[in-house]
């Protein structure tokens, strides 16, 4: 596999995903005259949702910010077509976003990645110190204390067990527990909460939305480095992800269900 069939793209591709992101773009009210940043956009999904809402708006402005050079890439050619509104991509990490977006903006949103930050306190600095005030940061994350219902417990005790035996098995390797990532690192709604109130902002909206996800969803998040090491971490990329695919759809078919519910939780912070 190369990079890019590593990406968090294809996953993003999802109905249900861009139907989830969409609603929270909606509840951000955008309109007319705005700057707008989409935090880590990666190959651009959910800037083309934005991009789509502003259609018609006069003097808006997009900025995507990702520190991948092959998922820009990606993103431009994504919304090539994209003419309503001025789009433009800028490589940074999330850390240094004042350095290099200049100007005030009115909306900072960061979709499905916040759990990834090992220093989220700085990042969410920056974030306020980026937006006007009233600006607003919109963000939502599935890995988060409360994001795997209890029902659906047994199926990832038996997605990660068959996973370690087909790795096993098939590749004669063994996930090594003391790589793990931020993304096993698990905040409540609570926690979120304070820590954007920390920074100078105040929560208008929280909302924790359930979310049937099929199998299609749990196959292609399974090709998606940052997941794939987080789960199955210190194995080589290609076989985690196929022993990960594979469990799955054993998974699936040994429990025989159509989908696995998690929960996506929404936030909107206003800049006071």
């Amino acid at each position: 596999m190369s990079s890019k069939e590593f990406s968090f793209g294809k996953f993003s591709s999802n109905s249900f995903y861009r139907a989830l992101n969409g609603r929270m773009v909606d509840l951000a009210e955008l309109g007319s005259g705005q700057t707008i940043v989409d935090l880590a956009c990666g190959t651009g999904g959910v800037t083309a949702l934005i991009a789509e809402r502003l259609r018609g708006a006069c003097d808006s402005a997009v900025i995507g910010i990702d520190q991948s050079s092959v998922a820009l890439k990606q993103a431009v050619e994504n919304l090539n077509d994209v003419r309503h509104s001025a789009v433009r991509f800028v490589q940074s990490r999330v850390e240094q976003m004042s350095e290099s977006v200049k100007e005030s903006v009115d909306t900072v949103f960061y979709f499905n990645a916040i759990h990834y930050l090992s220093d989220k306190d700085s990042v969410v600095a920056e974030v306020s110190k980026l937006l006007k005030p009233g600006g607003k940061f919109v963000f939502n994350t599935s890995f988060f204390e409360g994001g795997q219902p209890e029902e659906t417990m047994l199926f990832y005790r038996k997605w990660m067990f068959k996973t370690a035996r087909i790795l096993r098995k098939n590749y004669s390797l063994r996930p090594q527990k003391s790589g793990k990532v931020e993304s096993r690192k698990h905040l409540t709604a609570n926690q979120y909460r304070l820590l954007v109130e920390t920074h100078g902002m105040k929560v208008k909206q929280e909302k924790i939305d359930p979310v049937p996800v099929p199998l299609e969803g749990w196959l292609d998040i399974s090709t998606f480095e940052d997941f794939i090491s987080g789960t199955v971490p210190g194995v080589p990329l290609a076989e985690a992800s196929e022993s990960l695919q594979q469990a799955a759809r054993e998974t699936f078919d040994e429990l025989g269900i159509d989908y696995v519910n998690r929960n996506w939780l929404g936030i909107i912070a206003v800049r006071v």
